[in-house]
């Protein structure tokens, strides 16, 4: 008669089938039905006497279906459960119900939490509801999705692995008895986690809401769920238009100025260095000021700031940046564009950063009148700076944070530019002693303090960090050899070239206008930077 699957996927299927058909496993549980004996015997073996309705025979095996997929509706997931909740495709009317979220911090951290909450809804089977963004944060900032990401685009882009709406239907918000549920996950979550713990409550009530949602989802996720990641996070995430136009029109007028240029992404607001407990020198009131700033979060524990710069737990100052930028090779002519919020101590911290780099500028001093519209709202600045940083030659942050790792992630993910993010454990020893050696030394000690931190394609193993700043599933390797090198380079090099996955270019196509011009760079002998210009459709896929 045929197979049929228990509207729940508990890992027991419910099979109707002839006797012999059963015997093939005895995972799966059957229902036959077979005339008595006694009446067999009566027919003399050759049939029944009284045809018995298929109608009735229909009813009862529904009857019983239904019956058993009640019971069986929550046994617990097993790993095969697991595998189909990774590999299932969208399907709407099949939807446990309806995920509301709500992120939590500054952009990049509200970016991970939503890259995070499409990969959670494909674990639970659930319809994802437009997520909604943090407006209590420091920033105090109350745009809403809308007006930073393309929503329209997000549906449609995840259509094939997510089913998302802009809201819950009111209909079926009035057919409920009970509120939504509302829940907080531990971080870093498994997803045996969200089947055992959270699919029950979303089974029950049919509309489930995860708070602060950030980082709550594991690192390491079997390999289609990773890849799910890399498209949310790589080509559904779109910025609006204003946004995207704002961000081009600062980057063509770096490109004016400058064929290639360096974005520093400096986080030394004063939220970041009370929350680091971190000390720059500022005497008492630098103390007090930043201490008032850290009794907003109650749980951080008591630190030692010279403890914390020795362990490298401290954001490089301007000033510091600029002196590792030195010492690695850039030259003062180098053109910067520094992205960053209130900087802690204005103009006179930024002043010994504009000695070393007078070539500096910020998108307050390229857009100055475009930027009016965007000032209230801190995330919509930030995702202008996303744009430029993403889009300069060489990325350099004086931490690492959120934005440093989702955006050194998705250039290795573009085909691979160089981002360079401090070694603060080795630089600060060097930084203290920088008075008592002369500048040959320093800058030899700390290009060898850099290696490894200069961004290239092979310094991290695969498996190892957090997978938004190393996407290593999403991306292929293949060898790549320059022959255009400078003159100054002595012979040739094969260098490690990366690229698309050939399923998610093949699939869901290049975002071309969310790529921009994407360039690969060298340094030579870990210090002098040279640029080899590479577009996007030069990133050749695995085969």
């Amino acid at each position: 008669m045929g197979v049929a699957k228990s509207w729940r996927y508990s890992g027991k299927v419910l099979i109707l089938a002839k006797k012999d058909d059963c015997k093939y496993s005895k995972k799966h549980h059957c229902l036959v039905w077979a005339p008595p004996p006694e009446k067999v015997a009566a027919a003399g073996g050759g049939g029944l006497r009284r045809r018995i309705s298929w109608s009735v025979v229909c009813g009862v095996m529904l009857f019983v279906l239904g019956l058993v997929s009640f019971f069986t509706g929550h046994i617990v997931a097993s790993s095969s459960d697991l595998e189909w909740y990774s590999h299932a495709p969208a399907r709407e009317h099949l939807s446990n119900g309806y995920l509301l979220i709500a992120a939590s911090g500054g952009l990049n951290q509200q970016r991970t939490g939503i890259t995070d909450a499409v990969v959670v809804a494909r674990i639970l089977n659930a319809t994802l509801v437009i997520p909604e963004l943090d407006h209590h944060s420091y920033w105090k900032d109350d745009s809403d999705f809308a007006n930073i990401f393309d929503v329209d685009w997000f549906i449609s882009n995840l259509a094939k692995d997510v089913p998302v709406v802009k809201r819950v239907p009111d209909k079926f918000m009035r057919s409920l008895e009970k509120p939504p549920y509302t829940m907080r996950v531990p971080r870093k979550s498994e997803p045996k986690y969200y089947l055992d713990e959270v699919l029950p409550y979303l089974e029950k009530r049919r509309v489930l809401q995860l708070t602060k949602f950030d980082y709550r989802l594991a690192s390491d996720l079997d390999e289609e769920l990773q890849r799910l990641r890399c498209r949310v996070n790589y080509h559904a995430l779109r910025f609006t238009k204003p946004i995207q136009n704002l961000g081009q029109k600062i980057v063509m007028e770096m490109r004016k100025m400058a064929s290639s240029f360096i974005a520093i992404h400096l986080r030394f607001e004063p939220d970041m260095l009370a929350f680091s407990g971190c000390y720059y020198g500022g005497g008492d009131k630098e103390r007090n000021e930043l201490g008032e700033i850290r009794k907003r979060w109650a749980t951080l524990p008591e630190t030692s700031p010279d403890g914390e710069r020795k362990r490298g737990k401290c954001p490089l100052t301007p000033h510091e940046v600029g002196l590792m930028l030195r010492a690695l090779g850039f030259e003062n002519n180098t053109y910067l564009y520094v992205a960053s919020g209130e900087i802690y101590g204005g103009e006179e911290t930024l002043k010994p950063l504009r000695e070393l780099f007078p070539n500096f500028y910020t998108k307050e001093m390229l857009a100055s009148r475009e930027l009016e519209p965007f000032l209230p709202y801190s995330s919509r600045l930030a995702a202008i700076d996303y744009i430029v940083c993403d889009e300069s030659d060489v990325f350099v942050t004086n931490n690492n944070g959120n934005m440093a790792k989702i955006l050194a992630g998705r250039r290795r993910y573009m085909g691979h530019k160089r981002t360079i993010r401090p070694n603060a454990k080795k630089l600060n020893a060097l930084f203290y002693r920088r008075e008592k050696m002369p500048w040959v030394t320093f800058a030899k000690k700390v290009k060898a303090a850099q290696q490894g931190f200069l961004g290239e394609p092979d310094e991290m193993k695969n498996g190892r960090g957090e997978f938004h700043e190393y996407p290593s599933t999403c991306i292929c390797k293949k060898p790549f050899k320059y022959s255009d090198l400078d003159s100054n380079y002595n012979g040739n090099q094969t260098f490690t070239k990366y690229s698309f996955n050939p399923e998610a270019e093949t699939e869901y196509g290049r975002n071309e206008e969310d790529q921009g011009v994407h360039n690969a760079q060298r340094i030579e002998d870990a210090s002098m930077i040279r640029d080899h210009e590479s577009s996007p459709k030069e990133s050749k896929a695995c085969v």
